[in-house]
């Protein structure tokens, strides 16, 4: 089993900057691929960022590109994703995923992690 638990969402302005972590737990917990996704009110769910555990491949959506960063600690259990120039539409409930079974299709899709956090919410106001 693994437990996942995000934190770091709050409120800001358009323009800041927020951290949001993920500590992964687990008596089974080696992950190949960790992820943040986020659904806003009436969406689906999309890929935002990913991050090849071994090699430490990095992935992200066009839409946060240059503004977002991906990254674990040297433990490889604490997930983080640094968010700058914050946009109103990257108002969501942000998730954190784990792949613990190494396959893998598409690093920022849904389908292909296996644990999920329970979110954290992040709210951009202009």
């Amino acid at each position: 089993q693994v437990r996942l638990v995000e934190s770091g969402g709050e409120s800001v302005q358009a323009g800041g900057s927020l951290r949001l972590s993920c500590a992964g737990s687990g008596s089974s917990y080696i992950t190949y691929y960790m992820g943040w996704f986020r659904q806003a009110p009436g969406k689906e769910r999309e890929g935002v960022a990913a991050i090849s555990s071994r090699g430490s491949s990095t992935y992200y959506a066009d839409s946060v590109k240059g503004r977002f960063t991906i990254s674990q600690n040297s433990a490889k259990d604490t997930l983080y994703l640094q968010m700058d120039s914050l946009k109103p539409e990257d108002t969501a409930m942000y998730y954190c995923a784990a792949n613990t079974d190494g396959t893998m299709s598409n690093p920022l899709g849904k389908f292909d992690y296996n644990y999920w956090g329970q979110g954290t919410q992040v709210t951009v106001s202009s």
